[in-house]
């Protein structure tokens, strides 16, 4: 195996996590954001034969003067080819031996799969559980995706497409989205929850061209009152669900049911595969898990956290 730091160049990984429809954190955007916030980023190819097998990017914390390091890989490496668990324990090996930080070093992997015998991480020891999140696969027709709703989700989408509500795609400059990111940190504070910091929205959302390449964000309305909300953040060729607020009023409404499906017609439009509707914890919010789930997407556990 070989590895290669800070040599690939943002149109080769652009293409590959966008064919592998590869999560958030593992997008040259998160990680160039990340960068301009002030975290050390460490961008690895490694090669098998000659041949890509994996992308890796890691967020360095730094402790004692720079001579401490902490280093993650979140929800990462991207996978290129199909590769076997002898040959991804060897990519681990090699990723953390060739590290370019000094000796010093914590260097966890939170894969982005399932634990199992194909995992590669038989060595390494695990210090954390895995989360849960619902994947739901977008290159369905419409139809289908209505259909594998389950029958009261459905129903309350008809209920809420019959009724007063007006759904509205908002725009990207900072002042269009700010007050569904206010009312997120308001939720936040509220339930004790953590989460990306404003700032991150305000450099992700135009690292690119086009920004809504970075972001769909949209808003219910009944009237001129405004009532619910939700962004989806978009890395390449997959999405995250990230941000969702209701009033009362959008609770009453079922505003959240037809947002999503506009939000899941809307991202469809613009090339997206695979729509990751974000964590889902049965016990401390099950009503937000029991929404989630009851999409019709598919359920992954991850094999958890890795030193």
């Amino acid at each position: 195996m070989k590895v290669d730091w800070d040599q690939a160049d943002m149109a080769f990984w652009d293409a590959q996590h966008a064919a592998a429809a590869a999560p958030l954190q593992q997008d040259w955007a998160y990680g160039s954001t990340m960068k301009a916030l002030g975290v050390h980023v460490l961008r690895a190819r490694v090669s098998q034969d000659g041949t890509p097998v994996a992308l890796a990017q890691f967020m360095v914390r730094r402790f004692m003067g720079h001579s401490l390091n902490f280093v993650l890989c979140s929800r990462g490496p991207v996978w290129l080819q199909a590769v076997s668990g002898q040959d991804k324990a060897r990519v681990y090996q090699a990723l953390r031996r060739s590290l370019p930080l000094g000796r010093l070093r914590w260097v966890a992997i939170t894969p982005e799969e399932p634990a199992g015998p194909e995992l590669g991480l038989s060595k390494w020891r695990r210090v954390m559980t895995g989360h849960s999140t619902v994947l739901l696969d977008l290159t369905a027709s419409l139809g289908t995706l209505r259909a594998q709703l389950d029958k009261r989700w459905r129903h309350r989408l008809g209920g809420a497409e019959a009724s007063a509500l007006t759904v509205h795609r908002v725009g990207t400059n900072p002042g269009q989205y700010r007050w569904l990111l206010d009312a997120e940190m308001q939720q936040r504070e509220q339930r004790g929850l953590h989460g990306l910091p404003l700032q991150f929205f305000d450099v992700y959302v135009p690292s690119r061209q086009q920004p809504s390449q970075n972001m769909l964000t949209l808003r219910a309305d009944v009237g001129r009152d405004r009532v619910a909300g939700m962004m989806f953040l978009i890395h390449g060729e997959a999405a995250t669900y990230h941000v969702g607020w209701n009033s009362d009023a959008g609770r009453d409404l079922h505003a959240h049911n037809l947002i999503l499906w506009r939000g899941i017609e809307a991202l469809r439009e613009r090339g997206v595969r695979l729509l990751d509707l974000g964590g889902v914890n049965t016990i401390r919010s099950a009503g937000i898990a029991r929404f989630k789930m009851s999409t019709g997407g598919r359920v992954v556990t991850y094999a958890g956290t890795f030193i």
